[in-house]
């Protein structure tokens, strides 16, 4: 099905671009918040990467269902890469915000279940920097040395930036009741 819905958008068919578009735009769009934080320009985000997905699809030799969808992550996470670096400063890469000082508030008792939606909100609430780092390494599974590439900063930087978001997010856990074990 996906095999030939990408055919026929090599053709540049309106239907077959809009049945790629139904297909995983919900999926992107959560990737893209994970990077960016206001939810119109989130949308904004998406439209971009989809607008390179399909400029580019033509280049793009289906192979798998799983190997298109990688090709279309990494599209969409380049996108929210140059959204950053167009909206921010780079000091947002080193932010030294204490973990203890990362403000978030559940709005809820610490007895309730943390979701995934409560740890995506938390994993939100980190600066930038952290954020984004936490997001490539942990969530995406790049390198280090891949990090340091798309960020333009070091392996060791990147190392950093991961290290401190994990504490970010141990104190936001413990501050709401759980305990976080590392394994």
């Amino acid at each position: 099905m996906l095999q030939e819905i990408v055919r026929q958008c090599q053709r540049e068919n309106p239907f077959a671009q809009r049945r790629l578009y139904d297909h995983f735009a919900n999926r992107l769009y959560r990737l893209c918040r994970r990077y960016v934080k206001n939810p119109l320009e989130t949308e904004e985000v998406l439209m971009n990467a989809f607008l390179k997905i399909f400029r580019s699809v033509g280049g793009f030799e289906y192979r798998s269902d799983d190997e298109l969808e990688v090709w279309m992550k990494r599209i969409a996470v380049n996108e929210c890469l140059m959204h950053l670096r167009r909206t921010k400063t780079t000091e947002w890469l080193w932010d030294d915000t204490p973990a203890e000082e990362v403000p978030y508030s559940t709005g809820s008792s610490a007895e309730a279940d943390l979701h995934a939606e409560g740890i995506h909100e938390l994993i939100l609430s980190l600066p930038d920097g952290y954020r984004t780092v936490f997001c490539l390494y942990a969530l995406e599974g790049y390198s280090h040395r891949e990090i340091g590439t798309l960020l333009n900063i070091s392996e060791n930087t990147s190392k950093s930036q991961l290290s401190k978001a994990r504490a970010a997010l141990q104190a936001l856990l413990s501050k709401n009741g759980y305990t976080y074990e590392r394994r």
